[in-house]
């Protein structure tokens, strides 16, 4: 086994049991720093991002996973000239919850740093807001499910994704009227 070199950013997605994902970051944490392997095992994220949605009849948010089933780890498995970092691997490896690396059987590839940045700014991103779990496009059929339009049909005319709004057209007194609602408002007809 070669000496390791000084830490590279080297991004890995870990395939683990499903609805574990938080249970095993939090394990690889907590043995990382007990067994003095943190300058080896850098960071360990679950993404995730707030849903909201109607469940009988309130709103509510929820977190959901990006990716459920894996997590994404940003550890030192390899070395410059391409070498296996042995103890890192095995320390994942035999991780109690994983499964393995993603994509790979016998040798786990780095995420691209491409892939990363892309990853890193779309768990920023989501973190800061609060998206709805039906997406809704032009021409949709809905049912309003909350406010003085309750329980009455609809078709979507406008979707404003950064206000999280809906212009829905629904029928009152016989006359098809827009209406503005948010999304958690409106679900699928």
């Amino acid at each position: 086994m070669s000496e390791t070199k000084p830490f590279r950013d080297q991004w890995y997605v870990v395939q683990v049991l499903s609805g574990q994902e938080a249970k095993v970051r939090d394990r690889i944490q907590r043995t990382a720093e007990a067994e003095d392997m943190t300058d080896s095992i850098r960071e360990v994220l679950v993404p995730t991002e707030m849903v909201s949605e109607i469940r009988r009849g309130k709103k509510t948010e929820t977190k959901k996973k990006f990716f459920p089933g894996y997590i994404i780890v940003n550890m030192n498995l390899s070395t410059d000239d391409g070498q296996l970092v042995e103890k890192t691997w095995f320390f994942i490896k035999e991780m109690d919850g994983v499964i393995g690396f993603a994509g790979t059987k016998d040798r786990p590839a780095p995420m691209r740093q491409r892939e990363v940045d892309a990853l890193l700014s779309q768990i920023k991103e989501r973190e800061e807001s609060v998206r709805p779990a039906i997406t809704f496009e032009v021409g949709d059929t809905v049912k309003v499910a909350d406010g003085p339009f309750q329980s009455q049909n609809g078709i979507v005319e406008e979707i404003d994704p950064d206000r999280g709004k809906l212009r829905v057209s629904v029928t009152i007194f016989g006359r098809s009227t827009p209406v503005e609602l948010e999304y958690w408002q409106v679900e699928r007809a």
